[in-house]
């Protein structure tokens, strides 16, 4: 696959573009953030690579995360995790009350604040050490033992997280929280404030488009029906209530998050991460959108 020069094209015309967007300064710490940046980096399943602008810049992937957690969970629990939380687009923002009250504590996914709470949720119970662990995890994937939380992030979220903890102690109340709320949100705080660029995004989500084995010693992390599972997530839930015209824009399973990361996977091809931090009024990258749907629209390389 050869398509640095359309990259790169595609990359200083979208940058061209006055960006609607604003940064996600609910939370403090991403106020701070330049928003100009901007940054492309893409991993083949064949290991040819290729980054424009920003893309060694590291930021917060916020909800990029909750892929990384519900694969750990679902590597460990296996099918029962669907027990807990649900597979349907949520077609309401993604911290809502409403529909979760109305679902009686079952989130609709893993992907929206409460489905990635349970998972958190799922893993303490899970797991000896679970900050230390989900580290060591996502750092096995990728080969990188520089990534890393970031304090000041988690310290931000937690400062302001207060539908975070309504969300919590509303599920408890259904009794879909095993664990003290406040360690569940102490670890949600943390996940969320993985910081990566878009090289580590890249290279380590390449596991996703590789039938759920790292390219890395060959490692199966998901195995392949999981690993289509989580993807048909991606497609269907990974923007909110954006999804439906996030596919109909770019076609390819992505998940977003607030710090302006955008990452998607082309199964059996690649895996493309870009970062703009200026969002949209749903919360998701602006230019980041506008760059992946100009690219699966030229070089014609979407699902559908």
């Amino acid at each position: 696959m050869n398509h640095e020069k359309t990259i790169e094209n595609l990359y200083e015309k979208v940058k061209r573009i006055d960006s609607k967007g604003d940064l996600a300064s609910y939370i403090p710490e991403l106020a701070n953030v330049n928003s100009e940046s901007f940054g492309v980096y893409i991993s083949t399943i064949n290991s040819s690579t290729f980054g424009v602008g920003n893309y060694s810049d590291k930021f917060s992937i916020q909800s990029i995360a909750k892929v990384l957690s519900l694969s750990l969970a679902y590597r460990i629990i296996g099918e029962n995790i669907w027990k807990r939380v649900g597979v349907e687009p949520s077609g309401t923002a993604f911290n809502s009350l409403i529909q979760l009250e109305a679902d009686k504590g079952i989130p609709r996914n893993p992907f929206i604040n409460a489905g990635a709470i349970v998972v958190a949720d799922i893993l303490i119970s899970n797991l000896d050490n679970p900050k230390e662990d989900f580290l060591a995890f996502v750092r096995g994937i990728s080969n990188d033992s520089e990534i890393n939380y970031s304090t000041d992030i988690s310290l931000s979220e937690k400062s302001v997280g207060f539908r975070n903890v309504a969300l919590c102690n509303l599920i408890k109340s259904f009794g879909n929280i095993e664990n003290d709320p406040s360690d569940v949100l102490d670890f949600y705080f943390h996940l969320c404030s993985l910081e990566m660029n878009c090289k580590q995004l890249s290279e380590l989500f390449i596991f996703l488009a590789n039938d759920g084995c790292s390219l890395f010693e060959g490692k199966e992390i998901l195995s392949q029906s999981q690993s289509k599972r989580v993807n048909a997530l991606m497609q269907t839930c990974g923007f909110y209530d954006e999804s439906g015209e996030f596919a109909f824009k770019v076609g390819l399973p992505s998940k977003s998050g607030v710090g302006g990361g955008i990452v998607a996977i082309h199964p059996k091809q690649y895996t493309i991460a870009v970062w703009s931090p200026r969002l949209n009024k749903k919360g998701n990258s602006y230019k980041g959108i506008k760059f992946l749907e100009e690219f699966t629209t030229k070089t014609k390389l979407s699902i559908f």
